[in-house]
């Protein structure tokens, strides 16, 4: 088992569907009332991309990508086009987009984080797979052009030497989402044309 560091075809993935799914038990009191708790602390991304396929290229594209993957064995990159960067979808990503930790004068090393909030409620999301050359950090603001790196395999940044206590700190990324396969089995269908198609190609986000 093994994450191989390739993005699944875009121009496929972007007609794909799903997003994220959260896993709640929910039980029904004979009163009517409901008591819910969460089962995982954190969602998890379920897409569909056999909707992106278009052409016949594209359906060899895919079987190729699977048999390289190995189905289900391999993880990969994916792009979700509805959520791939930090900033909102019409801005471009800026250096203070994301809190990502405040400096102690000790630490050098720093989780790529995006925040989802709405009301007073916020959910914090670890970010594994950046975009290479699309990270971008700040201190306090003003962005720095080095003394710093970032590792594109876990999605954390280090510094060449710790920021001052109380310095904030902040990055603005691109990212890809961990998937493999949710399937051994690819499902093809040639119609009259020969044009081909699969029903379902799913894809599970890979959290570690």
């Amino acid at each position: 088992m093994a994450f191989h560091e390739v993005r699944f075809p875009d121009n496929i993935s972007r007609g794909a569907r799903g997003g994220p799914e959260r896993r709640t038990q929910v039980v029904e009191l004979a009163s009517g009332d409901e008591e819910r708790n969460a089962s995982w602390a954190n969602s998890r991304r379920r897409y569909d991309v056999a909707y992106g396929i278009r052409r016949a290229d594209d359906l060899a594209a895919v079987v190729a990508f699977f048999e390289a993957r190995g189905g289900r064995l391999h993880g990969f990159r994916f792009k979700d086009w509805a959520d791939y960067k930090s900033s909102l979808p019409s801005q471009p990503v800026a250096p203070t987009d994301q809190h990502i930790g405040t400096g102690d004068g000790a630490t050098t090393v720093f989780q790529l984080i995006k925040r989802y909030s709405s009301g007073a409620q916020s959910w914090s999301r670890a970010i594994a797979k950046p975009v290479a050359d699309s990270v971008r950090v700040a201190l306090d603001g003003v962005e720095q052009a080095s003394g710093w790196t970032v590792d594109i395999t876990f999605g954390v940044v280090s510094f060449d030497a710790a920021p001052a206590a109380g310095i904030t700190i902040t990055a603005g990324f691109a990212f890809d989402v961990p998937v493999r396969f949710d399937t051994d089995t690819l499902d093809v269908t040639l119609d009259i044309e020969r044009l081909g198609s699969i029903t379902s190609i799913p894809l599970i986000e890979i959290r570690r």
